[in-house]
């Protein structure tokens, strides 16, 4: 079943995100890693993109690798912030001869040098070039508590409007560790007219510096509940890996329960985290090692009909 059929369904899928090595050195243990998250069978997978060379020449080659592989659907990330637009159609184009259909575009977090070339301002000038480029199925993101360098809510769900109007498929939401964040967030958003499927992102925190660095980049809101879990098992990275999996794991199950079925979890290549939900949620969500969520692995995937 393609990505595009998923998310158009009222059932619940589970996803994963991996993220590429920095050096050609590590792209075979990296490539391990991501393999064993793509055997346990979730919905789709998606891996980032490092702007400006580097990580983003092993993009298209792990993502090609597990669907052909697993036949798990993937979706290629694609950023634009230090980009040219030749760069970009390269990259598209290289996407396209890998078979990849699906593809995330993002403006990309601004250099520490501040290096950012003029092509590109916003990502939704991307997913514009994009939709005129083909028929690729395209995601965007979006911010529960706001973009950080955006100051009003408001003028942030008018510019998530402008993205959608321009050829959004659908969104996937910044990390959160408050569903009523989110909850509100997606008000918000179906009150402006977006109606696209809104994933909620979730990331599993299994370390104090994990948290903290978290935080830093994306001013994210820590809980007084979260916050407690992280002081009492923080300095414990067995029983944090422990807690910090079950925090995320209930999250998704009050978000199941809340009616919203198609969850993003940020997995930090880290397999054992990716299991460790799977085996929690397997009763709320069918899953099997063998058939996937809602034995969906059993039927057919990665046939040409996908």
């Amino acid at each position: 079943m393609s990505l595009r059929e998923l998310l158009r369904k009222n059932e619940v899928t589970l996803s994963f995100e991996v993220f590429p090595p920095k050096t050609s050195d590590r792209f075979d243990t990296v490539l391990a890693t991501a393999r064993k998250i793509a055997a346990l069978k979730p919905d789709f997978m998606s891996v980032t993109y490092g702007a400006g060379g580097g990580t983003s020449a092993f993009t298209a080659d792990i993502a090609a690798d597990l669907e052909k592989t697993y036949g798990v659907p993937m979706l290629a990330h694609l950023t634009c912030v230090s980009s040219t637009k030749e760069y970009v159609a390269k990259t598209v184009e290289e996407y396209r001869r890998h078979g990849i259909k699906n593809i995330m575009a993002l403006r990309g977090d601004i250099p520490s040098d501040g290096a950012v070339c003029t092509d590109y301002r916003h990502a939704s000038e991307l997913v514009r070039e994009l939709r005129e480029r083909g028929d690729f199925f395209i995601g965007g993101a979006c911010y529960p508590e706001g973009h950080v360098e955006c100051e009003h809510k408001a003028d942030d769900i008018g510019f998530l409007k402008q993205k959608v109007d321009a050829g959004c498929d659908f969104l996937t939401s910044q990390m959160f560790f408050d569903n009523n964040i989110f909850y509100n967030f997606l008000y918000r958003a179906r009150e402006a007219g977006i109606l696209v499927p809104i994933l909620p992102g979730i990331m599993p925190v299994t370390s104090k510096k994990q948290l903290a660095r978290s935080v830093s980049m994306s001013g994210t809101a820590v809980p007084a509940r979260f916050r407690a879990i992280v002081d009492r098992f923080g300095d414990d990275p067995a029983a944090m890996r422990q807690a910090g999996i079950i925090y995320a794991t209930d999250q998704i199950i009050d978000l199941i329960a809340n009616g919203v079925y198609h969850i993003h979890v940020y997995s930090m290549n880290k397999p054992e985290v990716a299991e460790g939900i799977l085996r929690n949620l397997r009763d709320v969500i069918g899953w099997t090692p063998e058939g996937g969520v809602n034995g969906r692995a059993l039927k057919g995937r990665g046939s040409d009909e996908d």
